[in-house]
């Protein structure tokens, strides 16, 4: 895999900010086909950090409906899977310079 396709975008929310300021943790949507592994060997390659630990999560897709003017319109936001990565002390991620 390409390290170009792991990294998908940051997830910039409240909780993860809180998480950067605190514990040196930036949360990333990354590919589901992508490991632990691979996914540190990116953040380093990228943002010239080094990374002490990785954890992920697999959010499951949600079933959403919507009523309009022909009815109810039924679907499924798809399912994707986070990185919580952790960087060394002292070292800092900007994901606000690429906005």
């Amino acid at each position: 895999m390409k390290q170009s396709e792991i990294l998908v975008k940051p997830i910039l929310t409240e909780k993860a900010n809180a998480q950067q300021e605190k514990l040196r943790r930036y949360t990333f949507k990354v590919n589901r086909k992508a490991n632990k592994l691979e996914i540190k060997k990116a953040v380093e390659e990228f943002y010239g950090v080094s990374v002490v630990e990785v954890n992920t999560v697999v959010s499951p897709g949600k079933n959403k409906t919507r009523y309009t003017k022909a009815g109810f319109i039924k679907g499924v936001r798809p399912a994707y899977k986070k990185a919580y990565v952790t960087v060394a002390e002292g070292e800092t991620i900007d994901l606000y310079a690429n906005i």
